[in-house]
């Protein structure tokens, strides 16, 4: 019984350990020069405290400026990003299994497969890299981590009275994830969607509301000094001006459409995808935009029916919103906003396979093919985290997915300076300023190199937060 007990939780180990070993040769990239390297509040805890005032996550920061000063280098990032992403696979598996014993009644509703294949998939799906190998990818994966451990101790309290898990413990980690990355908005919403998906009888509405007011109290404060914190004023004012009104919408279905595809299509993965602002709503946008309504309305229709199914239809909607919502973003959609909602796929896939065990299809039939996409998958992920062993081969593959976009191959041809390779740089910088003319960043690399000077010391062009 102790061997079948642990069989899960050992399984999943190992497919972290298997698909991430490689992640540890990672170096630097992208954003990580603007949030760690070039930044000295993080490089000690004197300088990271000095900076609270007017800086944003903090409990982030915190964590770059341990590892900074830890004298672990590079390795002391990506074991905290590793050990980050395993805690979180557990965390899934603990909650898959609380909502898949809830059952409706329905075949497989409670198949002990269901908690198994979500988290395995979320543990070795290459779609995670960016939000586990990418080191400031962190800002995802350690917000999912509070996100989901307040999640939990709420669900367990809930279960058993216990007072301190509801009314300290998870408003406390959800003040943490908070701190870590303000997508952790969705929480108290997540908690009701949490409370929704049973199919017994709900309890009153005064009870569920004691238990989540702290939960709401700290989501009105942290919502008001985010609106009046001046770097986010910023962020929402640059992402509302850099559009038309009529492109608010069309932008955020066309990057929700592509992050949903992301998870179908896992050998594309491109740290900078060039998703192209859409003038408004063209036949390809309503059309996906038509996709994205039919799977809303699917998970809200077989809620009561199969609440595993429905409520990870809904989840994968509620942790995109606050990156492909209402508010715009210059970069239409990041891989690592998936690090969280993709849960809710993972969910629905193992609820597939439950629903396969209980209509008594042979395993030989179905249990191969399960196995053959694991590997695959894994495969990929690997494959994905030997990308980020240099700049350059970072964004050479960025550019053979890329090829239209200016910043790629800026960023291609500093990483080619930075490596020696003049001819190639002077190429790629033509290049971008060949698809942009008015590229400032890249023709001041450009006239650098051409001059003989040295590089600036930061000649990428970012992404945004």
């Amino acid at each position: 019984m102790s061997r079948i007990r642990w069989a899960g939780p050992a399984v999943l180990l190992g497919g972290v350990l298997l698909g991430y070993a490689n992640s540890f040769s990672g170096v630097f990239q992208f954003d990580d020069y603007n949030v760690i390297v070039h930044n000295p509040s993080v490089h000690s805890l004197s300088a990271w405290f000095s900076g609270l005032p007017a800086g944003i996550r903090p409990l982030l920061k915190l964590t770059y400026a341990l590892n900074w000063t830890s004298g672990l280098g590079l390795f002391g990032f990506h074991l905290l990003n590793a050990v980050i992403h395993a805690a979180n696979v557990f965390l899934v598996y603990a909650l898959s299994r609380r909502i898949a014993a809830r059952g409706s009644g329905e075949p497989g509703d409670t198949d002990a497969a269901i908690p198994i294949a979500a988290a395995l998939l979320f543990a070795i799906h290459p779609v995670q890299t960016e939000a586990v190998t990418y080191i400031s990818g962190r800002s995802m994966s350690l917000m999912a981590f509070f996100y989901l451990g307040s999640l939990l101790s709420y669900a367990r309290g809930a279960e058993t009275g216990g007072r301190i898990l509801l009314y300290l413990v998870s408003p406390l980690l959800f003040l943490l994830a908070l701190m870590t990355r303000e997508a952790a908005l969705t929480l108290p919403a997540a908690l009701l969607l949490w409370e929704s998906a049973s199919p017994g009888p709900r309890e009153r509405p005064g009870i569920i509301a004691r238990r989540q007011a702290a939960h709401w109290a700290i989501l009105a404060c942290a919502g008001t000094a985010i609106l009046l914190h001046p770097v986010y004023r910023h962020i929402l004012g640059s992402g509302f001006s850099s559009l038309a009104p009529g492109q608010y919408l069309p932008v955020q279905v066309h990057g929700a459409f592509h992050l949903l595809s992301r998870l179908a299509v896992p050998h594309r993965l491109n740290i900078d995808p060039d998703l192209r602002i859409p003038p408004g709503w063209s036949p390809g946008v309503a059309a996906e935009c038509a996709a994205l309504l039919s799977l809303l309305a699917l998970g809200i229709a077989v809620f009561r029916k199969s609440p595993t199914a429905g409520f990870g239809i809904l989840w994968f909607f509620l942790q995109l919103s606050p990156t492909n919502s209402l508010v715009p973003r210059p970069d239409i959609a990041n891989e690592r906003h998936l690090y969280l909602a993709s849960w809710g796929v993972f969910l629905c896939v193992g609820r597939g396979i439950g629903r396969l065990r209980a209509a008594g299809v042979p395993r030989w039939k179905w249990a191969p093919a399960a196995v053959l996409g694991v590997v695959l998958l894994a495969g990929l992920t690997i494959a994905r985290n030997h990308a980020y062993r240099s700049e350059v081969a970072l964004w050479e593959s960025t550019v053979r997915l890329s090829p239209d976009k200016a910043r790629a191959h800026n960023n291609l041809g500093y990483a080619y300076q930075l490596s020696g390779m003049r001819e190639k740089a002077i190429g790629s910088y033509r290049e971008a300023l060949r698809l942009d003319g008015d590229f400032r960043l890249a023709r001041g690399n450009l006239a650098a190199l051409l001059d003989g000077a040295q590089p600036e010391r930061n000649g990428r062009d970012p992404a945004v937060p």
